[in-house]
């Protein structure tokens, strides 16, 4: 197999974001860019590189997630599939820019621009929660892109009533933390502020990956607060689409998440009319990290 290998990809000269010094091995190269719709930003990624030509995995996040929430379940099923593995960054989290669009069709037009660029197209594409959402809508617009789908606890219905999101980014946007404390120490008193309204420890902690030092010596989170809170009701929402994607599909459903509902079959059958929909024993919301070997299982089965 080969090694994990960071780089950028610049979609223009309108978006000019403060960029890491890349090192050996890193590369950049120019995004594609679509004469109508959101304007593709540059995807920080990692690639997992090998010489194998079936369709690579790609593998996208959750809200407030990063590439990293993936990445050594990506590098496993790298080396017992033996194929290319991408994971990426999706706009406003992460390594990439942040933008005021935190539209599902911004998502998928930067997703859009750089599968084709890194040469990562049919692929198969894998995302939880947001990412998933990204996901099935970039499959059923460009469904020549997608060799095969796999969605992560998430449904192309409206979350909103049983997701906690929008009282845990109200809570963030009111943490304060004094600017001389180490990281660590932060992370604490952080956390202590967070944990009336997040009380789930595990929830907590994985928030509290995003809070970081910025140049200047304060602390900030690394997730775009404001247009997350600006944009949530569409994150919660799925676009209104006619069209549907034909091509093999996995919804993996936590048993313990109430993400996907009976309720939502017909609608997933409407437009994923070869899915196939399995519930994961002793999985919650974040399948991937609740059993990971299930997961992994489930979708080396799924390739087969």
């Amino acid at each position: 197999m080969g090694h994990w290998v960071r780089s950028w990809s610049f979609g223009g000269s309108a978006l000019k974001p403060s960029l890491p010094s890349l090192g050996p091995g890193f590369s950049t190269a120019p995004a594609a860019l679509g004469s109508s719709g959101p304007r593709p930003v540059p995807l920080s990624y990692k690639l997992l590189g090998s010489s194998d030509s079936r369709p690579p995995l790609v593998f996208l996040h959750g809200l407030f997630g990063s590439k990293t929430n993936f990445q050594s379940i990506a590098k496993i099923l790298g080396q017992q599939t033996g194929r290319k593995v991408l994971i990426v960054d999706a706009r406003n989290h992460g390594e990439s820019p942040h933008n005021a669009d935190a539209s599902y069709e911004a998502m998928s037009a930067d997703l859009q621009a750089l599968l084709p660029q890194l040469g990562l197209v049919p692929c198969v594409l894998i995302g939880h929660s947001m990412g998933g959402k990204t996901a099935m809508l970039l499959a059923l617009q460009r469904p020549e892109l997608v060799e095969r789908l796999v969605l992560v606890d998430i449904s192309p219905t409206p979350t909103t009533a049983v997701s906690d999101f929008p009282s845990y980014l109200a809570a963030m946007k009111n943490v304060r933390v004094p600017p001389e404390l180490p990281l660590s120490q932060a992370r604490k008193v952080a956390e202590e502020q967070l944990s009336p309204v997040i009380q789930d420890l595990s929830v907590r902690q994985f928030i509290l990956t995003n809070l970081v030092k910025a140049s200047d010596g304060h602390f900030k989170w690394r997730v775009n607060i404001e247009a997350l809170a600006q944009q949530l009701d569409k994150i919660m929402d799925f676009p209104r689409l006619q069209k549907c994607y034909s091509g093999p599909t996995l919804f993996l459903s936590g048993a313990n998440s109430e993400f996907i509902q009976p309720s939502h079959h017909p609608e997933i059958k409407r437009l994923f009319p070869q899915a196939k929909i399995l519930s994961v024993p002793g999985a919650g919301h974040w399948i991937h990290a609740d059993q990971p070997q299930d997961f992994m299982s489930s979708i080396k089965r799924f390739l087969c």
